[in-house]
Order: structure tokens, then C-alpha cells, then sequence
């Protein structure tokens, strides 16, 4: 079944206005322009984050889930899983985090937001364990996973991604970086798992 609605997932300190979100919001625009696209600005706070990613998927509530799916990077990739669970729909997680709630306890207190500098907003610690009550990991997947991880990821290992998720339909890029600069390439590989 044709996917109709998306949803975009950004990553820690990033926004809406990634490039990667950018890129696919034009592709969807001008190739599927049938597509609801939804990519929200996600609080700090993984519980806020995780009440806003049900309000906004509420209407969403009686469309078989076959045709619904998450983009989720980094971060977002995390949520993506848990997204997924919730939903029961198609995900793809890009050089998706893990373990947050380990890899970010050496980012607590005050952040910059990447594409506005003079934004910032706290990472408080218990945020941590608020990352830990929405890990899905262990669970098996409720509809099929596409992972796309970069070899070259200076962030992240993509050991860990890989392990993560074995059920997944597996892109494994062997020179591209954590923001996955080369994210337009995946385009068509993307296009076919969402069934477009």
C-alpha cells in the first residue's frame, strides 16, 4: 500500500530546517505531492516530545497503518522506532542513536539549537531517564525498518546501529559522515521502501 502520511523526526539540537528534512520535504512536494508531510520542532524534554508526536499522529487514528511511516534521524531515529511501535507503521532511521540516554549524558545543561545559534534550551538529567522509558529496543518491529548508517558516522558507531536493529533492510553507506551528506542519493532507495 502506497504510503500517504509522513512524518520527519529531526535529531538532538537540530530542528525542521535540517537539510536532510529540507531535501526530503522539496522531494515530497514535487514528486509525491499526494504525501501529508508533518515535521514537528521536538521539545528537549523526550516525554513533551513523545505527547507531541501523539497529538500530531491522532488524526492519523483510524488510517490503516500501512500507509504511514516515520523518518527519523539521529535522535529523531530513536523516537522513529518508538513512533513506529505506537503506529505499527514503515520507519527509516538514519544513522539512528541508540542508546541516548547514555550518549547524551555529556551533553546536560544549557545547548545551542545548530541552525539558530542564539536559541538554546537545557538538557536536564532527567531527561535521561525520560529517553530510557521510551526504548523499544528488544521489541520485535511492528512493520518494516529501513536503516540507513554511515560508516563513516564521527558521532555515532554504526556497529551499535546495525546490532540494533537486525530485522531492518539494511543501507550500509562506507564513506559518508553523521549529517549524511549524501542524503539525496538515498532518495530513490527511500521512494521504494515507502512504496511511492
Amino acid at each position: 500500500m502506497t504510503t500517504t502520511h509522513l512524518l520527519y523526526l529531526h535529531g538532538f539540537r537540530s530542528s525542521p530546517q535540517s537539510a536532510k528534512a529540507q531535501r526530503l520535504q522539496r522531494h515530497i512536494e514535487d514528486s509525491h505531492p499526494h504525501v501529508v508531510w508533518s515535521a514537528p520542532q521536538l521539545p528537549a524534554s523526550p516525554r513533551q516530545a513523545a505527547d507531541l508526536l501523539l497529538a500530531t499522529t491522532r488524526n492519523w487514528a483510524g488510517l490503516p497503518p500501512e500507509s504511514l511511516a516515520v523518518v527519523g534521524s539521529s535522535l529523531g531515529g530513536f523516537y522513529a522506532s518508538w513512533v513506529a511501535q505506537q503506529l505499527r507503521c514503515k520507519s527509516v532511521m538514519i544513522n539512528p542513536s541508540t542508546t541516548p540516554w547514555v550518549t547524551l549524558e555529556q551533553h546536560l545543561g544549557e545547548q545551542t539549537a545548530w541552525h539558530n545559534p542564539e536559541e538554546s534550551f537545557f538538557f536536564r538529567p532527567e531527561y535521561l531517564d525520560e529517553l530510557q522509558a521510551l526504548n523499544v529496543n528488544g521489541q520485535p518491529p511492528a512493520a518494516p525498518q529501513l536503516l540507513i548508517a554511515a560508516m563513516g558516522d564521527e558521532v555515532l558507531h554504526w556497529q551499535d546501529m546495525v546490532a540494533r536493529y537486525p530485522a531492518a533492510q539494511l543501507l550500509l553507506d562506507e564513506g559518508s559522515d553523521h549529517a549524511l551528506s549524501n542524503f539525496e542519493s538515498y532518495l530513490p532507495q527511500i521512494d521504494k521502501f515507502l512504496g511511492w
